[in-house]
């Protein structure tokens, strides 16, 4: 199993005002990134770590009509409003306990109620297209990209649509070819290219996944040494 790294010059020493680590991680739909979150997680002490996800900022569309909640592409960047979320990163920059949304897929609307992220030693973003947004990247202090190959990703597409967002089998492979593979092919494809690292298979690969929570402490303590 390979892992392809690409390091930036002075990656760990690009913002030494903030102890604060916020690491991007991307990758198509399927391609395993929140098993690659929760092993990192699971990795790092306890409460040291804060999740966010590109998915609980979409845009509010509760007051469209079931047809045109159909038509919504959620695999373009339109669809996320970044401009809340890179406020909500900002916030957490600044030691301000943030106020998630919560976002249903089958209502496509947010909830009145919202899930509290504080401010850790470690903040994660995880989405398909985080890193297609240039001001997204500027708040990366590590950007990882979740590889998988394309048969892969739509078992695992198909699967998840099913079971939790109630779409037929018929309904998963046409929203992928009208959608999610042009989309993927258009934006997160090419944002692999912004990547310090690149975890081929997802959270199967177990040597990558170490590598990569080594080099998490390692800027942590980086960070610690220049506060």
């Amino acid at each position: 199993m390979k892992i392809k790294i690409v390091l930036r010059k002075n990656l760990y020493f690009c913002l030494p005002k903030t102890i604060m680590l916020i690491i991007g991680i991307a990758g198509g739909s399927g391609s395993g990134k929140s098993t690659v979150v929760k092993k990192i997680v699971d990795r790092l002490p306890r409460k040291s770590v804060s999740v966010i996800y590109q998915d609980a900022y979409y845009k509010d569309n509760g007051h469209l009509s079931p047809e045109e909640r159909a038509k919504i592409n959620f695999d373009h960047p339109s669809a996320i409003e970044f401009n809340l979320l890179i406020k909500h990163l900002d916030m957490l920059r600044e030691g301000k306990t943030i106020p998630m949304p919560i976002y249903s897929y089958l209502t496509c609307a947010r909830a009145e109620d919202s899930i509290p992220i504080e401010p850790k030693e470690v903040v994660i973003v995880e989405g398909i297209l985080i890193m297609s947004n240039p001001r997204m990247r500027e708040r990366m202090d590590i950007k990882i990209f979740v590889d998988a190959d394309s048969d892969d990703r739509l078992m695992r597409v198909i699967k998840r649509d099913i079971e939790e967002r109630g779409r037929s089998f018929i309904e998963v492979l046409d929203h992928y070819e009208k959608y999610v593979k042009p989309m993927h092919l258009q934006f997160i494809e090419p944002s692999k290219r912004y990547a310090e690292i690149i975890v081929p298979q997802g959270g199967e690969n177990h040597v990558a996944i170490d590598m990569i929570t080594s080099r998490i402490k390692i800027a942590q303590q980086a960070k610690q040494s220049v506060k």
